[in-house]
């Protein structure tokens, strides 16, 4: 079987930079464990307005920043800054913005309102991260999108980035949230959508889209494999009827269940590439 050497996460969120959740805890633990299993990671992560920047020695990156993203015809500038989880030896990247992000908390403010613009947000994530792995020229094997908040990457991939050489042949695999606050979608959905080819007649098949939650039936929709990160029934079925594989974590062993669905997935790839044509074939010597 050929191994998946390159992996890109994009996290929700990731330890120490936010307090302690199930994906938080999980992010510090599965990502480091991948890089010690042989492969080269790369991790993005939104710059929570929570996150302090001295504590956490973020620094900006002036080559990779000041891009503009053009998020439902407003434009946005793209700020990347950069730390070190020194103990895994892993960096961080973050995707920032004074509009969607600073001195913003996640989903909700600290009463707990829902910020009205969330899917422009999870919009600007996915294009800001993947832009930023452009400009980086990393070309990863597989593409890892945990959290509501990643839950566009895998459709931006499949639809308007498909032939950029840095994810031509990038399998994705989404992780969804489990717990979405109800919330209906904005009434610009379908412009935040709108980007190259990308737009919301790809997810006809799945019927209405009505809340924050149905970000994580496009995410699983959009991706070659589902990882969860604890056995959920209503997850399981629906990456089922969506004819995915799965893989579950496996709290003893958390790195094993995703690393064999990279590598089947990449190896799949390798297997159906094209053969080389001999040069010589139809020479006679």
């Amino acid at each position: 079987m050929e191994k998946a050497k390159k992996i890109l996460f994009l996290t929700q969120e990731i330890e120490p930079y936010v307090c302690e959740t199930p994906l938080s805890s999980i992010s510090r633990s599965l990502i480091p464990a991948v890089q010690e299993s042989g492969r080269e990671v790369r991790t993005f992560t939104p710059k929570w307005g929570q996150i302090n920047e001295r504590r956490n020695q973020l620094h900006e990156v002036i080559r990779l920043s000041g891009m503009n993203l053009i998020i439902d015809d407003t434009d946005h500038q793209l700020i990347i800054k950069v730390a070190s989880i020194n103990a895994a030896r892993i960096q961080v990247y973050f995707i920032d913005n004074d509009d969607f992000m600073k001195n913003r908390l996640m989903l909700a403010d600290d009463k707990g309102k829902l910020y009205k613009d969330n899917v422009d947000r999870v919009m600007f994530f996915a294009r800001g991260s993947l832009e930023t792995v452009k400009k980086l020229r990393w070309v990863p094997e597989i593409v890892h999108c945990q959290g509501i908040m990643s839950s566009l990457a895998p459709y931006l991939l499949k639809l308007a980035y498909y032939d950029e050489p840095s994810f031509r042949e990038s399998k994705i695999i989404f992780t969804p949230s489990t717990d979405i606050p109800e919330s209906p979608l904005p009434k610009n959905f379908d412009g935040i959508l709108s980007f190259r080819e990308a737009n919301r007649t790809a997810l006809s098949t799945l019927g209405s889209l009505a809340n924050l939650e149905d970000l994580n039936r496009i995410g699983m929709f959009m991706s070659d494999g589902v990882v969860l990160n604890e056995p959920n029934e209503y997850y399981q079925r629906m990456a089922r009827e969506m004819g995915k594989p799965v893989a579950i974590l496996d709290p003893e062993n958390l790195v094993a269940a995703p690393l064999e669905l990279y590598d089947t997935l990449w190896d799949e790839v390798v297997r159906n590439r094209p053969k080389e044509e001999d040069d010589d074939e139809g020479f006679l010597f």
